[in-house]
């Protein structure tokens, strides 16, 4: 194995981490936020509950993203 391939490998796999360590934190925040305005205006839950999933799915739906390229780049070297 070439060191430029080993490199490439090495950081497919940090990258990977990174976006999955990324998407937690923010899905996490996004379910603090949503249980805090929860808390605070419970007849608005529902509201708040159909725009904590949407902004989750952005979340996940990037995060899906940067972890295909990430496999992408592990798999054509």
């Amino acid at each position: 194995m070439e060191l430029g391939t080993g490199l490439a490998l090495f950081g497919a796999g940090i990258g990977a981490g990174i976006v999955a360590l990324g998407a937690g934190l923010g899905i996490g925040k996004i379910a603090s936020s949503a249980m805090e305005s929860v808390a605070r205006q419970p007849e608005s839950a529902s509201k708040i509950q159909t725009l904590m999933i949407l902004g989750a799915a952005l979340v996940e739906g990037v995060a899906f993203f940067c972890a295909l390229i990430a496999f992408l780049i592990y798999n054509g070297k």
